[in-house]
């Protein structure tokens, strides 16, 4: 009977009929060994370093010798001869054993397209799966094998490519050359390939016009700063400078200086969200065409797609991910249906400050991928650029220790209690003590004291009044930063000046139309505005350009959905909060309005445990509401549930 070594997807022995046949691991792996060796065989002293590196020499000379043992009892079971030992050698019988393992040299009589193929087949799987060795000489070895899969690979592709007439092989080319760039993200000769196979000349070409000259405004701008010398803050916007000598002899750039000018972006596959699994294909090739676009230039770095398709299976490592690469920009898609349309729907994050700076939704109804991809590649090309000058703008005059904090204070934000909130404000002190003027950091701190003010439920006023100031000195600081009126507006609005938050939340959303953030306190605001409908429709947006947002959003939605007696789609959204007890008042309240006092009593009971002198009336006299039947509304639920 014939064998077969699988060494592509699962390492496995396999029958002529394609059945696994069981066999010791290690013993496949020995076998997959000798296969590239030049004789087909290996002294044990050798093989015992491959299987288990620089253990007891002893000690794995013995477990070879017994899984030697085990293999040659194996093979007489199944009747076969696939290998032989001799005194210190270990041999393979290379005419009694076929694999798939990938040798230079081989089947090259094959027609170009038949071998390009056959090797994407395998290359679209793992080498040896799962199996692993922490041997030094086995990640040596592996590390040559994917070299000589990746010039085989490349080497096919070339020559196929020059023979390409069809239609059906133009894709074919196509899908090879993102395995290949999958494996060799940075080889500047695969690029280029890839720009040829792709057709991406023209779009390739442009992209990097545009970005040559973002960048070189901003290494303009440091080299500016840099010839500074009286010690004045330089401005934050961005700076314009005109080409002169003076510039030409500035001071040299250091290498620190360029790379904060070169952003990192990953872009996730897709999530499939459709009715239609079709879908999730056609939008995974788009966002590959995406990168190997934004490849093609060395202004941007980006993660490569294998690495991205790993990361994007993982959730609950990927910030982690994100900031052990410098991370800055995350693009995530995903497919869903809108109605009996099937859209794209892709938001671009700045990692950094959680913030989405755009998004975009697309049809793959008619499924023209070449017109999509190029729409979607420009517009992602202009948002990242923009951001840059932004993100440099943040940073440019800023110690990084106060960056530091700033960013491990926010992290604090994420979840609204008490003590968390405090976090964040001892950090934003500490990055304000070394930045005084850091706008974003201002800005969070203005946020701690509202929301300080929302969870004691005191009515403090002195708590509205500080978030206000520091609110008012980060837009004065930064008249274009959204965060800044944002947290004025929020101010503004728990102080029951409505005009004036709107206004702010306005100008807010306007300078940041796609972050999520500020839709979502946009939205508080017209809650309290007596406007649940539009609040409604306001906070949804955001839920649908951050879907793992902070509790708050939810609890926006439900009091929209409470104001608009919509009580059980309140009481869903409050499940849908990390912490809901942060919601216990709005809890009660709908289970009373609903005529279920039994529920209702259980969160009175709960809240009033961390808030014994709670007072309704107080409460309510302190809580904005513009109209007084929302008012009254919400102090029916609260009286009936027990308050």
């Amino acid at each position: 009977m014939a064998f077969v070594l699988k060494t592509f997807g699962r390492l496995q022995l396999v029958d002529e009929d394609g059945a696994p046949v069981a066999f010791p691991e290690k013993g496949l792996l020995l076998l997959a060994y000798l296969l590239t060796t030049d004789q087909g065989s290996a002294d044990r002293t050798t093989l015992t370093s491959f299987l288990w590196g620089d253990a007891n020499r002893d000690d794995t000379l013995a477990t070879l010798r017994k899984l030697i043992s085990r293999m040659k009892a194996r093979q007489i079971e199944l009747g076969a001869n696939v290998f032989s030992s001799d005194g210190n050698m270990v041999t393979l019988d290379r005419a009694s054993l076929s694999s798939d393992i990938l040798l230079s040299g081989e089947e090259e009589e094959l027609e170009p397209f038949a071998r390009l193929q056959h090797l994407m087949k395998l290359m679209n799987q793992p080498f040896l799966g799962p199996v692993h060795s922490h041997s030094r000489q086995f990640q040596k070895w592996l590390a040559e094998r994917e070299v000589c899969h990746i010039e085989l690979l490349g080497n096919a592709l070339r020559t196929a490519s020059r023979v390409a007439t069809s239609q059906k092989e133009s894709e074919l080319l196509r899908k090879a050359a993102v395995i290949l760039f999958r494996t060799e993200p940075k080889d500047p000769d695969t690029l280029q390939l890839l720009i040829r196979i792709f057709e991406a000349e023209e779009e390739v070409a442009s992209l990097r016009n545009h970005f040559e000259q973002r960048r070189n405004s901003i290494l303009r701008g440091i080299a500016a700063r840099a010839r500074s010398d009286d010690g004045d803050p330089i401005s934050l916007r961005p700076i314009s400078v005109p080409s002169t000598p003076k510039l030409e002899t500035a001071v040299p750039l250091e290498p620190q200086d360029i790379r904060i000018a070169i952003p990192r972006l990953v872009l996730l596959p897709p999530k499939n969200q459709s009715v239609k699994p079709q879908a999730g294909f056609l939008a995974a090739s788009l966002v590959e065409d995406i990168t190997i676009g934004f490849c093609a230039f060395n202004s941007l770095e980006v993660i490569a797609p294998y690495s991205a398709v790993q990361i994007g299976h993982h959730l609950e490592t990927q910030s982690a991910f994100f900031e052990r690469h410098h991370v800055n920009y995350v693009l995530d898609t995903r497919i869903s249906n809108t109605g009996d349309e099937v859209t794209l729907f892709a938001q671009l994050i700045f990692f950094d400050q959680n913030q989405i700076v755009w998004a975009e939704r697309f049809s793959l109804e008619h499924m023209d991928l070449v017109k999509d991809r190029r729409t979607v590649a420009r517009r992602i090309a202009l948002s990242v650029s923009s951001e840059i000058e932004r993100h440099e703008a943040l940073r440019e005059d800023l110690n990084p220790i106060a960056y530091h904090r700033y960013l491990v204070g926010r992290r604090h934000l994420a979840r609204l209690t008490l003590p968390n909130l405090r976090r964040a404000r001892k950090e934003m002190k500490a990055a304000l003590g070394v930045s005084p003027d850091f706008a974003p950091a201002l800005s969070s701190m203005a946020r701690t004291y509202s929301k300080e003010w929302l969870l004691t439920a005191r009515g403090d006023i002195e708590l509205l009044q500080t978030a206000e100031t520091l609110a008012k000195q980060a837009t004065e600081t930064r008249p274009d930063f959204a965060d800044g009126y944002r947290e004025f507006g929020v101010a503004k609005l728990l102080q029951g000046a409505f005009d004036e938050s709107a206004e702010a939340m306005e100008v807010a959303e306007s300078l940041a139309p796609h972050y999520a953030d500020v839709i979502a306190d946009y939205a508080d605001t017209l809650v309290h505005c007596s406007l649940p409908a539009m609040a409604l429709r306001k906070i949804e947006r955001a839920i649908e350009l951050n879907p793992l947002g902070p509790d708050t959003y939810f609890w926006t939605a439900a009091g929209a959905n409470y104001a608009l007696a919509e009580f059980e789609a309140s009481l869903d959204y409050i499940e849908q909060m990390a912490d809901p007890h942060l919601a216990d008042r709005l809890s009660a309240a709908n289970w009373a309005m609903l005529g279920r006092q039994d529920k209702a009593r259980v969160f009175v009971r709960r809240f009033r445990e961390g808030n014994p002198d709670f007072d309704v009336d107080k409460w309510l006299s302190a809580v904005p509401s513009k109209e007084q039947w929302h008012k009254d509304l919400y102090r029916e639920g609260l009286k009936k549930a027990g308050f």
